[in-house]
This record gives structure tokens, sequence and C-alpha cells, in this order.
């Protein structure tokens, strides 16, 4: 499919400059967009790619401070322009066909609601609930006792322990685990002896987890992910853990046992958290920050101890100063043993 620059200006609600004609079938980022691509500015650091992008036409801010002869859409948000154009532009996403397949393996009292679709050599273990249009991807299991919200979407290879819940339209990708043990023992004549992990998973409505993330089960009680949270690839979120509603955890982060965070917090990629922790309602914690005390709301965390950004920038100023400093002790040294050489003398 292609559409002409002034077709997608009506799109958007935009206003073009340039060729109204220019022919538009493809997507792609700034720096790798060809000629008959779209792409777009979001960051005023990439203004200065416009002169120098390949793309047919871009789409930037209203007050994007760009002087150029090149064919521009200004909106008021590039990236919800750009999202928009993609899905004309773009094929549909694969939709998954109501149904079971025959090689799907599924428990005589499990509950199907309507239209859903189960894939091939799926296992749906006895007492689960599957809701409305839910599509079980290839491969996956769901265990015992599990209950599965309307219009969720799992991808292959996913593993629902016994006991999980899903709300509604929850996505999860490849190779999630949900409900695997947490990690408990004690150390009892010199041994580790496990701890019973009795607990269960829940996640509310809107949730998406991304590829290979688990989330253990809770101890007793529940590891629970609030409404409208997105949680990258490869996060580690440990037993007992409450995360609240419309947080960003980002990829190869790692939450130990019973930290509770608050809504709106955004987790940065490889931050670890100390267990038995509480982070703020709209936190922002910055990427690798390690963070092993309670974090007040509306914090901007950053550093391993995580301290707040001002602390971190003045000890960051300090330390970039330290071979400077290091010498200046040296030179101190070095007067203060000639004074005393001097003072020694009769």
């Amino acid at each position: 499919m292609s559409l002409r620059a002034r077709e997608i200006a009506e799109l958007v609600g935009g206003q073009l400059t340039g060729n109204p004609d220019e022919l538009i079938a493809g997507v792609a980022g700034i720096r790798e967009a060809q000629p008959g691509d779209v792409t777009f500015v979001a960051s005023p650091k990439y203004w200065g790619a416009v002169a120098t992008t390949r793309a047919s036409l871009i789409l930037l801010a209203r007050d994007a401070k760009v002087d150029t002869a090149r064919t521009l859409i200004r909106v008021d948000n590039p990236v919800v322009a750009f999202t928009e154009v993609v899905k004309r532009l773009m094929p549909p996403p694969v939709k998954f066909a109501p149904g079971i397949h025959a090689t799907a393996v599924i428990a005589p009292d499990a509950k199907l609601g309507r239209d859903v679709s189960i894939q091939p050599h799926a296992v749906i273990e006895a007492g689960a609930v599957i809701g409305d249009r839910t599509v079980i991807g290839a491969g996956t299991y769901v265990g015992h006792d599990c209950r599965l919200g309307t219009d969720c979407l799992l991808y292959p290879n996913v593993t629902l322990r016994e006991y999980t819940v899903l709300g509604n339209r929850v996505i999860l990708h490849s190779g999630v685990v949900l409900g695997a043990d947490g990690f408990g023992y004690e150390k009892v004549d010199g041994r580790h002896q496990k701890i019973p992990q009795v607990g269960t998973v829940e996640v509310g409505d809107d949730v998406e987890i991304g590829a290979n993330t688990a989330i253990d089960r809770a101890r007793f009680g529940k590891t629970r992910i609030g409404r409208g949270t997105k949680i990258d690839n490869l996060v580690q979120i440990g037993h007992n853990c409450v995360i609240g509603e419309d947080c960003i955890i980002c990829g190869l982060v790692g939450l130990a046992g019973s930290t509770i965070i608050g809504n709106g917090v955004t987790v940065a990629g490889q931050v670890g958290m100390a267990g038995h922790l509480v982070v703020g309602d709209n936190s922002i914690i910055m990427a690798q920050a390690g963070v092993t005390k309670d974090v007040p709301p509306n914090s901007f965390m950053l550093g391993a101890p995580a301290v707040p950004h001002k602390e971190f920038k003045r000890i960051n100023a300090a330390t970039q100063r330290l071979p400077e400093l290091v010498e200046k002790v040296r030179l101190l040294e070095q007067q203060l043993a000639a004074l005393c050489a001097a003072s020694s003398q009769p």
C-alpha cells in the first residue's frame, strides 16, 4: 500500500510543507530511511538528521526549529502520528482464528470462553478458565486453576504455573514464566532448606510483559502487577513484589522479594532493587541504579547506591576532579615533608 503526502497529512491532522504528491510506501527510522519512506523526529537531538536523512517525508513537532526544503508534516505528537501511519501502510498484525488445534491438550473440566483460539501443542490443565477471544499460543502451558480474562494474547511458549490470574487484554510474549517458585531458602544445620512457595501471581488489566521475563509466585498471598503496567524483556520480579498501575519496567531489571513499587513509576534498564523496599508514586529510577533504601514519591534517582539526581550530580562532578585532586594532595604531601625536614634541622 502507498499514500501521498497530502493523504498522510489529512490522516494525522498535520500541517504539510513541500511536495503534497510525494508517494510514500514504507516506514523507517530517520537514519535507516530510504526514498519512498516516511520517518519521524520526536527529540531535538535528531533535528540535525533532517538534513541528511534519505526519507521522502518527515513527521516532526509543530514547534521544531528546523529550516529545510524537505517535505514535512508538522503535528502535535510525532510519535502518535507516526504510529497511525504505520498502521495504515504496514500489513496488519497476525490474527488467530477461533478454534482448538487437534494437537492441543485440554483438561475435560477446563472452561473455554467464546471464540478462543488454542494453538498447536498448547496444554490447558484441570480447573483452568479461559476468557472470551483469548489466544493461547503454540506450546503454551496454562496450569491448574489458572484464570485468564477476555481478549488476552499469549504468544508461543508462555508458562503459567498453577493458580495464576490474568486480567483482561493482557499480552504475554514468548518465554514469559508467571508463577515459578519464589527464591526462598532457610539455612538449617548448614544446608539450604526450601521454604514452600504457596502464593500466586495476579496480573491486572492491560498489562504487557516482554519475552523471557519471570515473575515469581508469592511465598504466601500474591505477587501483583497493576493495571496498565508495561514490563520489558528479561526482567526478574521476586516473590511477593507489588507493582502499581501504569508503571514502565525496562529490560534486565531485577526486583528482590517483597519490593513495593507505586503507581506511575519508571524503572530504567539494568536497575537492581534490594528486597522489602518501597518506591513512591511517579518516581524515576535511572539505568543501572542500585536501590538499597526506600524511595519517596516523585523522586529522580541515579547511581549505585541510588541517590537523588542533584546529589548524584555533585558526586559525579567531584569524581571527575579526582585525578586533579590526587595530584594536589601529592604536591601538598611533598611540601609538608619538606617543611618537616627543614624544621627538624638545628
